[in-house]
């Protein structure tokens, strides 16, 4: 994967384990901070298409009031950390301002329907939460929570058009 030689080369992850969040493909990927590879899973995405949080969507996620257009999975570059939602839940903050987390597929009325659009090959079926990055419970359980789920890491989701997040060069590399 180009966008993970780029971070490992420009050391912009800052010798911390890291992620990608592919939105085009709704995959994530997850690397150990010395650029191996843990493992890969799809996910569900954000509803709505767009790559910039509106503002207030963190409040209106927590009050329940989301609209459609709030409905987002923000692109960039994030430093994460591991923590709970308000139900107790143990998620990984992609950013907590604009509750934007990694969790598990959690149980409930659609469960069957989002297990379902998981295993679809068609990535335009993934998009159904939120926003935040949904995951099977058997990935978080094996991957998220030992690598990302214990300390500090780093984010980086790309665009809708599938662009990279900006990472900077190191002097003396092109």
């Amino acid at each position: 994967m180009r966008l993970a030689r780029e971070v490992l080369t420009s050391a912009d992850h800052g010798g911390l384990p890291f992620a990608v969040v592919d939105k085009q493909a709704a995959t994530l990927t997850i690397f150990r901070a010395d650029g191996q590879l843990v493992g890969t899973t799809p996910v569900l995405l954000g509803r709505a298409a767009g790559d910039q949080a509106m503002p207030g969507v963190g409040a209106r996620t927590q009050s329940g009031q989301l609209r459609l257009r709030d409905q987002v999975t923000t692109a960039g570059r994030f430093d994460s950390q591991p923590g709970h939602n308000l139900a107790g839940e143990a998620v990984v903050w992609i950013d907590y301002d604009t509750a934007l987390a990694i969790h598990r597929l959690r149980p409930g009325a659609s469960h069957q329907d989002r297990a379902l659009r998981l295993a679809t090959p068609d990535p335009r079926q993934r998009r159904v939460s939120a926003g935040c990055v949904v995951v099977p419970v058997a990935f978080y359980e094996a991957v998220v929570a030992p690598v990302l789920g214990r300390s500090r890491g780093v984010i980086y989701v790309m665009t809708e058009d599938g662009k990279r997040p900006s990472v900077p060069q190191r002097a003396g590399h092109s």
